[in-house]
């Protein structure tokens, strides 16, 4: 068996790129049940955000990422160089640590961001309602939940912990200085609207306007912050009014155009627009930014804000990879220890150090006994065990030779209490699935 995961991110593929995946993911419950019916795909869990997509499976030893990656790339619409380029491909060890990295906030934008696990959470629980979860993959991802707590908890990543929200408001001060008085236009009224919408306020802006394709979303929100909704057919109109627009939607096209903002800039008497386009797919379109006393951001441009972040945080940085190595070590020894050899060996070794744990108990007993007899009794102990172990070793093996055994070693491993340290599952507990 294999833990195999491809994946495209932030720093392995262009925006443009990474907005046709994103267009592409679709309901994560369709692709979850195309992934599970390809040849050798035992279990699978599907993680498709704007700035990321992950495939992770369990496979037999003898498959490779190649099928994966090629179902990612169709799925995408990336050509064969495309694929090679942008997609990336991690195998058992590596892909765990990938994976607890990417859990941890490591591997996002914005280093140490809370919002990736609560995705990646996310991604398991629809693995589990869809089934294509099993031993393997819930073993793992439970163990990734503990190792992305554990470096919150044991470092400091993610004190003050930013989101890219946050990296957009730090752009915002750098370009306005100061950003009291200001008034904002916040488009989309989801999690990342809403983020920036607090850090905007935190950071002394006057008045928000908000814009939601759902009024009484917008609606919402604006109370919460003593803002006030704005229709969203009337954007236009919210432009003449703000100095900062913050769009972050799940449109599927450009919410701004050129000639909006051209029109708002008109009756503002050109008056400094400073747009900030933090959704993927983006909703601004990009020939706005070539406006006179307009400019305009992209989720890419806010690396330059992640850069300065990253500095403080690179110390802590060091210690959470430390701890992942550590974790990454443990994952190995529970995974090797499902071959059904070393479970054999363990269960073998468990029932005769019972056996020579009881004799020596009874050595007060046994010296009364003659040294034949003596021997007859540690015979007879052996002769028992033997017995015993016959049957659960035959059906291991035999379950094993036809691909079924890991329910079977993982099953003895635990009744028998052969794993050194025993892991109580954290958060939702999960059918054993496909």
């Amino acid at each position: 068996m294999k833990l195999v995961l491809v994946g495209m991110n932030h720093q392995s593929a262009p925006l443009e790129v990474r907005e046709r995946m994103a267009l592409a993911c679709g309901d994560a419950r369709t692709s979850l049940r195309e992934i599970v019916l390809l040849p050798d795909v035992r279990e699978v869990l599907y993680l498709c955000t704007c700035n990321r997509i992950e495939i992770l499976a369990h496979v037999p030893a003898s498959a490779d990422a190649g099928f994966l990656r090629a179902f990612a790339a169709a799925q995408g619409g990336l050509s064969e160089k495309e694929a090679a380029d942008f997609l990336y491909a991690r195998e058992n060890d590596e892909a765990v640590r990938h994976l607890f990295r990417v859990a941890a906030g490591i591997d996002s934008l914005v280093m140490g961001e809370p919002q990736i696990l609560g995705q990646v959470k996310e991604a398991y629980r629809q693995a589990v309602r869809s089934r294509t979860n099993g031993i393997l993959l819930n073993k793992t991802m439970h163990h990734t939940f503990r190792v992305a707590k554990r470096i919150r908890t044991e470092t400091g990543i993610a004190d003050n912990a930013v989101s890219v929200s946050f990296a957009a408001v730090e752009l915002a001060k750098k370009i306005f200085g100061d950003l009291g008085g200001k008034t904002v236009l916040v488009v989309g009224a989801g999690e990342m609207a809403e983020l920036a919408a607090r850090h905007l306020i935190a950071n002394g802006a006057a008045r928000i306007l908000v814009a939601n394709r759902t009024p009484e979303r917008a609606a919402a929100l604006a109370k919460s912050f003593g803002g006030t909704a704005v229709p969203f057919a009337e954007i236009g109109r919210a432009l003449q009014e703000a100095d900062i627009v913050i769009s972050s939607t799940g449109a599927s096209g450009f919410v701004i155009n050129v000639e909006m903002v051209a029109a708002a800039l008109y009756r503002k008497k050109n008056r400094l627009l400073f747009l900030i386009d933090i959704a993927v797919p983006r909703d601004i379109e990009p020939n706005a930014g070539d406006i006179d006393n307009v400019y305009l951001y992209n989720i890419d441009h806010l690396q330059e804000v992640v850069d300065e972040n990253r500095a403080s945080r690179m110390r802590e940085a060091v210690r959470a990879e430390a701890i992942i190595e550590e974790e990454v070590g443990r994952f190995r020894a529970w995974f090797d220890a499902l071959d059904v050899v070393p479970t054999i060996v363990a269960l073998r070794e468990k029932l005769e150090g019972v056996a020579q744990g009881e004799l020596k108990d009874a050595t007060a007993w046994l010296a009364g006994l003659k040294e034949e007899d003596r021997r007859r009794v540690e015979y007879l102990a052996t002769a028992m065990i033997n017995k015993i172990l016959h049957d659960p070793i035959t059906a291991l093996k035999d379950e094993s030779a036809d691909g079924g055994g890991l329910p079977y070693v993982a099953a003895v491993r635990r009744l028998f209490g052969l794993d050194r340290e025993t892991q109580k599952p954290e958060g939702e507990t999960p059918s054993t699935g496909h």
